[in-house]
């Protein structure tokens, strides 16, 4: 998408907002520049500040508030798990290390073949699921075992493979 597209695209989020404060867009232009580029770029980020007419630190503090928000490209299927106190507390670390082990990767890396990227993140909200894991930013996996991520990582490299 050219920057022309972009801006095209941010006036259509900006429209929703009173004019004084089209800053409150910012989420929603993120979004919108991720979704076409699987991640927000420092480069990203000034386009957005600039055309939102915010300091650009403001935009990169959103940024790198929201663990939904890609700093760097990521694999096929972006794994977070939830390592907050409560999830830690029910097996939360545990699954982390699993994945770890069973995709050969450290917290923060993606695979080698570029299909999984295996990040902590904060709460997910379901503590009581414990433990929990969120699937590209949409699909919440509750009670996830190792059985049930060994099940969870199997199925989605299997569907790769049909594909």
């Amino acid at each position: 998408m050219t920057a022309e597209e972009f801006k095209v695209r941010f006036a259509k989020e900006v429209a929703k907002y009173p004019a004084e404060q089209k800053q409150s867009a910012v989420m929603a232009c993120l979004a919108i520049v991720q979704k076409d580029t699987g991640f927000v770029s420092t480069e990203s980020e000034k386009m957005v500040a600039d055309y939102l007419g915010m300091p650009v630190m403001a935009v990169h503090e959103v940024t790198t508030f929201y663990n939904m928000y890609n700093q760097q490209p990521v694999g096929k299927y972006k794994l977070n798990v939830c390592t907050n106190l409560p999830c830690q507390l029910r097996d939360g670390n545990r699954a982390l290390e699993h994945l770890e082990q069973k995709l050969g990767v450290r917290m923060g890396e993606t695979t080698a073949d570029g299909f999984f990227t295996l990040q902590q993140s904060e709460c997910l909200g379901a503590c009581a699921d414990s433990p929990v894991m969120l699937v590209n930013d949409q699909i919440m996996c509750s009670f996830m075992s190792n059985d049930k991520l060994d099940q969870l990582v199997d199925g989605l490299r299997g569907a790769e493979d049909k594909s």
